[in-house]
């Protein structure tokens, strides 16, 4: 997969000052399993080393002002931001990954100014704003929010499902391949959100009697806007539990006692969830249940990335 990064986050030295702001997990860890393609509208325009710029307010309308004279280059970065985007529109993204607080990349934390030269919010930075319009479903995220496990591990999820499906979409499936393919996400999607996953059954049972290339568009649309929202500890457990359910006649009694109490423990934050997904893993292969050995839930990403194992103290080696 394809995924866009700001320059800086990748070592490119394209800041302001020359410098750069490596990530190791994107550059390194997530390197393993994508191709970027490095972004950058600041050094388009103004070059490398250049002077810092702020967002200022005016008037309602936001500003990009050099901050050593206070000159006015709002036109000149907004002709960089063109240049950027149209260059990704002839990429196939899977998506893109934005610097934190950056006045053309930052995704909602990029410092806004009053014009008395006083910080009075947060916004959008330019170039990250100009893709939310033109890539309103790609997964996005900033480096500075995939600090925190959670946001990481569903940004993470959202980029392979995402991937899934345009690689599925590649190969022209039919009605019968569209049911598989839902049946293979059910559960994570109902992890997601219990509404577009109802929505997406309806779609795929075709209740409106659609011809499929329409049926097959709502379906896309759905299926990524599910993949985009945070899962709830709640819906999560409800899901486990549900899975639990299709090896209740398998299951001795001890083993539904460590599998239930697995699922409470990661109710109450006790232990990551990788733990009871690798208990259902084990226990499913063990009794060859085919129907929840082939949910993408139990594995949505390459089990290196290790990202349902963030509480302390857990070795790599209880991975699935």
């Amino acid at each position: 997969m394809n995924i866009a990064v700001s320059g800086c986050l990748l070592g490119e030295k394209v800041r302001y000052d020359g410098g750069d702001k490596r990530d190791s997990f994107i550059a390194d860890e997530l390197g393993k399993y994508a191709e970027f393609t490095p972004f950058c509208p600041e050094t388009i325009v103004f070059g490398t080393p250049r002077p810092s710029v702020r967002l200022v307010t005016f008037q309602e309308q936001i500003k990009v002002l050099r901050n050593c004279d206070l000159v006015d280059v709002t036109k000149e970065l907004e002709k960089g931001v063109r240049e950027e985007v149209n260059r990704l529109k002839i990429l196939e993204l899977t998506g893109i990954i934005f610097k934190s607080r950056s006045p053309s990349c930052g995704l909602g934390t990029t410092p806004t100014y009053q014009e008395n030269g006083l910080e009075e919010g947060k916004s959008y930075g330019l170039f990250a704003k100009a893709c939310r319009d033109e890539y309103p479903l790609l997964p996005m995220e900033e480096e500075g929010r995939l600090c925190d496990p959670e946001v990481r591990e569903n940004f993470v999820m959202q980029l392979f499902a995402y991937d899934a499906f345009e690689t599925f979409k590649k190969a022209s499936p039919k009605m019968k391949e569209l049911v598989a393919f839902h049946t293979r996400y059910k559960f994570l999607l109902q992890a997601k959100d219990e509404k577009d996953y109802r929505e997406l059954g309806n779609v795929t049972a075709n209740r409106e009697g659609l011809e499929f290339g329409e049926l097959f568009q709502k379906y896309e649309h759905l299926f990524k806007t599910a993949i985009s929202k945070k899962s709830s500890i709640k819906s999560i457990r409800n899901v486990l539990e549900h899975m639990a359910g299709f090896l209740k006649n398998e299951l001795s009694t001890s083993e539904k006692a460590t599998l239930h109490k697995q699922i409470e423990e990661y109710a109450q934050k006790r232990i990551p969830l990788i733990m009871p997904l690798n208990t259902l893993y084990q226990y499913a292969k063990k009794y060859e249940v085919d129907y929840l050995l082939e949910q993408v839930f139990l594995q949505p990403y390459p089990h290196n990335l290790a990202l349902y194992s963030y509480l302390e103290g857990l070795n790599e080696d209880t991975l699935v």
